[in-house]
C-alpha cells in the first residue's frame, strides 16, 4: 500500500497561534480504501488537521497534496469540488427540513442545478436521495424532521449529505461523539457499509478505542501537533507512549 502515491499528503504541516503550534510539522499520507484513525489526548493536533485538509484553517508553513496536487490554502468549497467531502463532530444539517430534504440539498449542490425559481424535489434527485438514505439505514426515516432523529441516526444523516457530494475521501471528526454506548457500533457498521460500497476513502478523529481497534485500518497518533506513531491498531495499542499518554494505562 505505501508504495502507491497517496491520496491525500501533508508535508512538514506547521500551523502557529499566537506563539502556540497546533500543528509541528505534521506528515501524513492517506492511501486508497484506507480507513484511517486519527486519536490522541485533547490539544493534540486531531481536529487542526481535519480544519487544515479541508480549508477551514490555512497552514503557517508546509503543505498539502491532493492527487499529488498542490491544494495548500484552497477555500473549503473548492478543496471539496476536488473530491473531499467533510462530516462534522457536531452533525451540520438544516434541522427544520425533513431528512431527504437535506439530502436532496446536497445533491442539488454538487450538480449546481438548483435556484430559487427551479424546485428542489425532483423524480431523479428524490430516488438518487432515497438510494444514499437507504446505504446509510435511513430510509425509514426519510420524511422525518432531522431535529427529531436521535443523535447518531443525525449523525449518519450528516455522513450521507457528505456521501451526496460524491467524494473520494471523506473525513469525519468524532463519529461516535455524543452517541450512547448502543448506537455506537451500528453507526459504525453502517457507516463502513455505506464507505465500502461506495468505494470512499476516510480519515477520522475518534476518542473511543474500541472503535479504532474494530474499525481502522491504520492508526496515527498525535502528540503536541506532530505525530508520535503511526502503525496498524495491533502495534500502536503496545506501544508504552501511546497506553500512557492516550490510553490511560500507567
Amino acid at each position: 500500500m505505501n508504495q502507491k502515491q497517496p491520496i491525500l499528503e501533508t508535508k512538514d504541516l506547521e500551523l502557529e497561534f499566537s506563539g502556540v503550534k497546533a500543528a509541528d510539522g505534521m506528515n501524513v499520507q492517506v492511501y486508497e480504501n484506507e480507513f484511517l484513525a486519527v486519536i490522541g489526548p485533547n490539544g493534540s493536533g486531531k481536529t487542526t488537521l481535519l480544519n487544515l485538509c479541508t480549508g477551514y484553517l490555512r497552514p503557517t508553513a508546509g503543505s498539502i497534496h491532493l492527487d499529488g496536487r498542490d491544494i495548500t490554502g484552497l477555500m473549503p468549497r473548492a478543496i471539496t469540488r476536488l473530491g473531499v467531502a467533510r462530516a462534522f463532530q457536531i452533525p451540520q444539517l438544516f434541522s427544520s427540513h425533513r431528512v431527504i430534504d437535506n439530502i436532496m440539498l446536497a445533491l442539488a449542490a454538487h450538480d449546481g442545478l438548483w435556484t430559487m425559481v427551479r424546485p428542489l424535489e425532483t423524480a431523479a434527485r428524490r430516488e438518487q436521495a432515497e438510494e444514499l438514505l437507504r446505504l446509510v439505514g435511513l430510509f425509514d426515516d426519510r420524511n422525518h424532521i432531522s431535529r427529531a432523529l436521535p443523535e447518531g441516526h443525525r449523525k449518519l444523516l450528516d455522513v450521507a449529505v457528505a456521501l451526496a457530494l460524491k467524494p473520494r475521501l471523506l473525513l469525519l471528526d468524532e463519529p461516535t461523539s455524543g452517541v450512547s454506548a448502543l448506537e455506537r457500533f451500528p453507526l459504525m457498521e453502517a457507516l463502513m457499509k455505506a464507505l465500502r460500497q461506495q468505494q470512499i476513502t476516510a480519515l477520522f478523529v475518534e476518542h473511543d478505542m474500541d472503535v479504532v481497534a474494530r474499525y481502522a485500518n491504520r492508526v496515527l497518533v498525535c502528540s503536541a501537533g506532530s505525530i508520535m506513531v503511526s502503525g496498524s491498531p495491533g502495534e500502536v495499542f503496545k506501544d508504552e507512549r501511546v497506553l500512557q499518554n492516550v490510553v490511560g494505562v500507567a
